[in-house]
């Protein structure tokens, strides 16, 4: 069993701002396998489904961010997981709009989400795919521009960037996290809302 938790706060005013990407994600990759996320357990949203011939929960922690590790103890106690299980999705104001990241293991950068996860679970090595939320140029008020709708002028590239991002979270579960790394992390051709080209972080 995968647990595929996407980070955000619960809300209708923070549905749509680059801090709930992760909400976002688990929300498109509903729709893409046809079901809804309607479920409430251990203070999630959630929804067990397959992908491909594997068996896993698509959770949205409520919670809020910075307290999103208790939710996710509470999944691994009551499943019988193992942190390695696990696969967090996340924003990144450290990486481009729109470019992804897949790690086994690393640090928090300063993100409550997986702050509060790793303090909960005791480990930071768990998969998690980051996705890049800075825009062309960096915000000088980094909580404000988080916790505020997505620009216009970003959202028209938003579809892509959701589909992109399900479509590694397919490859993690259906390939491993090896090969999703390989064909994620180093694609290149990323837009931001300038219209420039942005490469992708390697492994």
């Amino acid at each position: 069993m995968k647990l595929v938790v996407g980070l955000g706060n619960p809300g209708p005013e923070y549905e749509l701002t680059p801090h709930n990407m992760g909400f976002l994600v688990v929300a498109r990759l509903a729709e893409r396998h046809h079901v809804s996320i309607n479920r409430k357990r251990f203070n999630s949203l959630c929804r067990r489904i397959f992908i491909g011939e594997q068996e896993a929960w698509l959770i949205q922690p409520q919670t809020f961010m910075n307290r999103s590790g208790e939710a996710v103890r509470e999944w691994l106690v009551k499943e019988d997981c193992n942190p390695k299980e696990l696969i967090i999705i996340a924003d990144e104001l450290d990486l481009p709009w729109g470019v992804l990241r897949i790690r086994k293991k690393g640090g928090t950068a300063g993100h409550h989400g997986l702050e509060s996860i790793a303090g909960s679970v005791g480990t930071k090595e768990f998969t998690r795919l980051r996705i890049g939320v800075c825009p062309a140029h960096k915000p000088k008020d980094s909580a404000d521009y988080l916790l505020r709708p997505i620009k216009r002028s970003l959202r028209s590239g938003l579809p892509d960037i959701l589909d992109k991002a399900s479509e590694a979270v397919e490859a993690i579960l259906t390939q491993g996290v090896d090969k999703a790394m390989n064909l994620f992390n180093s694609r290149s051709r990323n837009t931001n809302d300038s219209g420039n080209r942005l490469t992708a972080e390697g492994n």
